[in-house]
């Protein structure tokens, strides 16, 4: 597939990185020539500077014959204008634009991104995609990533076992033979930086973190039988008033009215414009690294810290001192992936990374054939995928045992008509299901190839 990309910061390298990894033909552009710079030299892309939404420099970088065309500068009109122009001048088929202010995406204006407006295919709001995921986690506590699948009816949860964890020196195979009505399958599992899928023999140790496809109804029970089983959050301490603190402050003023909110803000002029926009959340004018203000925010009877200020530092620290005051658990928001290694280290309980939410909404187009959803996990190492079966694919009409499957994925769950099913050796797959698979890097391409609407396959 021959790619554009129109901007070369972080969302932007990010991309380039696992589209090139993938042999995907890829061109980057951006107007500052130390990015350009920095990205020909360590990845396997072509690099153009220049603006984006100039029909010169988007020729230069192969508009005419380009598949799908992607804007990810820090400016939506940028991003808008780019999609535009590629639309309007080169007729590239797929355009994906990361728009970050919330006045676009209001729900009267959805007509707005429309092939007879704005020709944008998909519009991408880190803000709310982060945002999201966080409240998921704040629903979910005990675990440190949760993905929905399936009009949100299967969610793949990730789960540490730590040492007073029931299951932990157990045959996996004896878990399904224990608890033969729970429709849980560990898919994968990430162990000393290592990640694998299990196979029925293997156990769980302490210290791995657990990848397990279950039902919606079933998640609370599965983190219970992993010895999770964390009261619901109360009272929580939000730092941070930008986009990401606002919209979680809000969605949890409407879906958990029980729940007490603080957010500190230290700019006045955002946080007085914060207090306006939201009813019960307190907002506090103040520092996140002033230990005097997180004790008058009340940090040592706060259930939850959660850090989602704009630099990667000030969430570090603030999570580490909100725990040292007596905060009961962290969630912080980071950007650079070099500082994912040291979280358990640093004593940050959970971490959203905003980069792999978009990569992973983009990888979603990416991916050819019948691919309804990605999750990309552990930098790439590994993707959960939700593909919908085809009369064509070789995964349909006889049971699995009997097929010659790829080492490096794992059938997760299979959703038909409505009812999700925990697939087993007997277990046959019909045209029109949709299977949440765990895949292996190594091995997405020949999981993609089973979803294709051709024959090209065979």
């Amino acid at each position: 597939m021959r790619v554009i990309i129109c901007g070369a910061g972080q969302v932007g390298y990010g991309i380039a990185e696992r589209l090139a990894a993938e042999r995907n033909d890829v061109s980057v552009i951006d107007t500052s020539p130390e990015l350009i710079r920095i990205i020909r030299d360590q990845l396997d892309v072509r690099g153009y500077v220049g603006h984006g939404a100039h029909p010169d420099v988007l020729e230069a970088a192969g508009a005419q014959q380009a598949d799908m065309f992607i804007a990810v500068t820090l400016h939506d009109e940028v991003n808008m204008t780019a999609c535009q122009v590629a639309h309007s001048i080169f007729n590239i088929p797929t355009k994906i634009a990361r728009i970050r202010a919330q006045s676009y995406l209001l729900p009267h204006y959805q007509d707005l991104f429309s092939r007879d407006n704005l020709p944008i295919d998909v519009v991408i709001s880190p803000e709310l995609e982060v945002g999201d995921m966080v409240l998921r986690r704040i629903a979910l506590p005990g675990a440190t990533d949760v993905v929905r699948f399936a009009d949100d009816k299967v969610a793949m949860v990730a789960i540490e076992c730590l040492e007073e964890c029931p299951v932990i020196n157990t045959p996996l195979s004896q878990l399904s033979e224990l608890f033969p009505d729970l429709p849980s399958t560990v898919v994968g599992v990430l162990r000393d930086d290592h990640l694998f899928i299990p196979h029925s023999a293997d156990q769980l140790v302490a210290g791995d973190l657990a990848y397990v496809v279950t039902t919606k109804e079933q998640v609370r029970r599965t983190l219970g039988l992993f010895g999770h089983e964390e009261k619901d959050v109360q009272r929580i301490l939000i730092a941070g008033g930008g986009n990401i603190g606002l919209y979680v402050a809000k969605a949890l003023e409407t879906r958990q009215r029980h729940t007490k909110v603080k957010i500190i803000e230290d700019t006045r002029q955002r946080a007085v414009a914060i207090a306006d926009k939201l009813r019960r959340t307190v907002v506090l004018h103040g520092n996140a690294l002033d230990q005097k203000m997180l004790l008058e925010a009340d940090v040592q009877d706060a259930d939850l810290m959660v850090a989602v200020t704009n630099n990667d530092q000030v969430n570090i620290l603030s999570s580490v001192m909100a725990k040292r005051l007596g905060c009961k658990s962290n969630l912080a928001l980071l950007n650079d992936p070099t500082y994912h290694d040291f979280t358990r280290m640093l004593g940050i309980d959970a971490y959203v990374n905003p980069r792999s939410v978009t990569i992973s909404r983009v990888l979603q187009h990416v991916r050819r054939g019948r691919i309804r959803a990605v999750h990309s996990i552990h930098r790439g190492a590994a993707e959960i995928i939700e593909a919908e079966a085809l009369e064509t694919s070789p995964l349909v009409g006889a049971p699995l045992r009997d097929l010659d499957l790829p080492d490096g994925m794992r059938l997760g769950i299979v959703y038909r008509d409505g009812k999700a099913i925990r697939p087993d050796g007997a277990s046959v797959i019909r045209p029109g299901d949709r299977v949440v698979i765990f895949v292996l890097e190594g091995a997405v391409r020949q999981v993609e190839q089973m979803f294709r609407v051709s024959l090209e396959f065979f």
